[in-house]
Formats: structure tokens, sequence, C-alpha cells
């Protein structure tokens, strides 16, 4: 009996030790980490209610705020921002509209019925290179009569006028309206891209391209134009109908197609046509021939002779 509870006692104290060595390794461990529960991440995003066609201003009704787990490049949070933009590309419904699907620089800076045109301008002509984009600008043009062109040139004298007043500069070399870099650094600009109503791209570009233009710097607070109703129409290249008028929606554009000669431009339409009339040669009489008539008279020894619508009597 005494060996048995020593057998059990010792067991007892195995187990314990067993039991702490246990317990100490459990110590050990560390203490496992409290997981917390994962949200995903959401943010608003303007996507389109409709197809959106290209070229076709966008309306705020036609958009709404949809709340997506990612945030695309470019996107818009709020649909005012958007009121007015022109996509470059179709946009279909349920896609979120982006930046790089809208048309942006300088073509939204160009008002309806203008065009922007980019014509060549020397520094020297254009304010010393101090034209800034966004500047007003009086457009004077030069043409210098060709002396080997004879009696038969379009320009029957050298002339500087002013074609157009206050238009407005898009660009001025590497310097825009949206992106301002201060210009050409050493001077040599030679492109300028300007505001121009599409009934005048035709007298600008035949400006260009047979003369020299001039830029003239003005302030913007100066409304002085030139006043159309005191210039002479210009005759298109092209005849138009007879019916259409200024209130037309396409009035502009059918004159630009319509055209402009560079004699209507110069003001020397009829210069050319009367350098090359030639005045008639005078006129010849051809003396009328002589008629001989014989006289009807036998008893005289005589003829009748007709000569310039005169008559005389010759013996025989």
């Amino acid at each position: 009996m005494p060996n048995l509870t020593k057998i059990l006692a010792g067991v007892l104290i195995a187990l314990a030790l067993l039991l702490g060595v246990f317990a100490w390794s459990l110590s050990r461990r560390p203490a496992p980490a409290v997981v917390a529960p994962v949200t995903q991440a959401s943010f608003p995003v303007v996507v389109a209610t409709r197809p959106l066609p290209a070229g076709k201003a966008i309306t705020v009704d036609a958009l709404r705020v949809q709340t997506l787990p990612i945030n695309p490049n470019g996107a818009f949070a709020d649909p005012a921002q958007l009121a007015g933009r022109v996509p470059n590309a179709d946009i279909g419904i349920d896609s979120p509209v982006l930046e790089t699907q809208l048309s942006s620089g300088i073509a939204e800076r160009i008002e309806p019925g203008e065009r922007a045109l980019a014509v060549r301008v020397d520094e020297g002509n254009a304010v010393g290179n101090r034209l800034r984009p966004g500047n007003f600008v009086d457009v004077f043009f030069t043409l210098k009569r060709d002396g080997s062109m004879g009696t038969g040139g379009e320009i029957d004298q050298t002339q500087a006028r002013l074609l157009m007043s206050k238009v407005r500069v898009l660009a001025f070399g590497n310097a825009s309206t949206t992106n301002d870099t201060g210009g050409d650094p050493n001077g040599l600009v030679r492109t300028a891209v300007l505001a121009v109503p599409v009934a005048d791209v035709d007298r600008l570009t035949l400006a260009e391209s047979s003369g020299r233009l001039i830029f003239a710097l003005r302030n913007p607070k100066d409304t002085e134009v030139i006043d159309p109703s005191a210039l002479p129409v210009y005759p298109g290249v092209l005849k138009t109908a007879a019916h259409l008028g200024a209130s037309d929606a396409q009035a502009d554009s059918t004159r630009a197609a319509a055209g402009v000669a560079l004699q209507s431009l110069s003001g020397s339409a009829g210069a050319g046509s009367a350098a090359l009339r030639v005045p008639p040669l005078p006129v010849q009489r051809m003396a009328q021939p002589t008629r001989v008539a014989a006289s009807t008279d036998n008893t005289k020894n005589s003829i009748e002779v007709i000569r310039g619508g005169r008559a005389e009597s010759v013996a025989r």
C-alpha cells in the first residue's frame, strides 16, 4: 500500500510538470490579432443616364451621380461641372464621363460662328513679339503690286489697309489660352492662331497668301470696329441663290463658300479689265467703185460716168 501511494504521487508530480511545461509554452505564443471587418471604399462618380453623342453639348439632366468602388482618373463628382461640355467621342449609358472624353483646349474657347485659324506673321509685325493669348488685335495687310505682271496684274497699285478689327488671339507661338508658356523666348514666332468669323476666313487667308499681315495691339475696352455698311460688299467667286439673306442660319458659311477674288479684295475689280481694253482701230472707208452707164440717148456721142456718187458725161 505505501508503494502504491508513492507511485500515484510520482504520476501526479509528472503530470503537474507536463502541465507546467504546456502552460509555459502557451505563454510564449503571441496573442492572436483581432481582425477588423473590411469596409469596401466607394467614390461618387458622374455617369451618363443616356447615350451622349459626340459633338453635342451635355445637359445636366443626362447625368447622375453613382457610387463606384473605384475612382477613375479624370472623373467628375458634380454634374454641374459638365454642363455645356462637348464630348469628342460617343459616351455610352451608365458610363463614367471622363475629362479625356471631352473636347478641351482652344476648341472650347471658340465662340459659335468663329473658326480658329493659324496665320504666319513675322515677330516684327506682331508688336515686337509681345502678343499674348487673349489679346485683341487689328489685322492690317499690305499688297504689293508685281511690276512683272504688266497691265494684266490683279493689283493696280501697292496698298495697305485694315482688314479686320478686334480679332481675339487664341495662341501665339507655343503659348495658348489653355497653357500660356510665355511665348518663344528666342523671338522666332511665325504662327498666330486667331478666332475669326467664318465669313471672314476667305479674306484673311487670301490676304496672307497674297500680301503681308501686320497685327496692331488694341485695348480690349475699345469698342470701335469696322462699319461693314460703309464698305462695298465683296462679290463672290461663285454665284449664290438670289433668295439668300442674312437671316439664313448658314449665311456666313455659304458666303465663305462663295469665296472672294484678289481683285475684289484689293479694290481693283475693274482695273484689270480696263487695262486690257484696246481702243478700236479707225474705220477706213473704201472708195466706191466707178460705174459706167450707157446713155439712153442715141443721138448723143457721149457716155455718162458715175464716180463717188457724182455723175458726169464724157465724150466718146
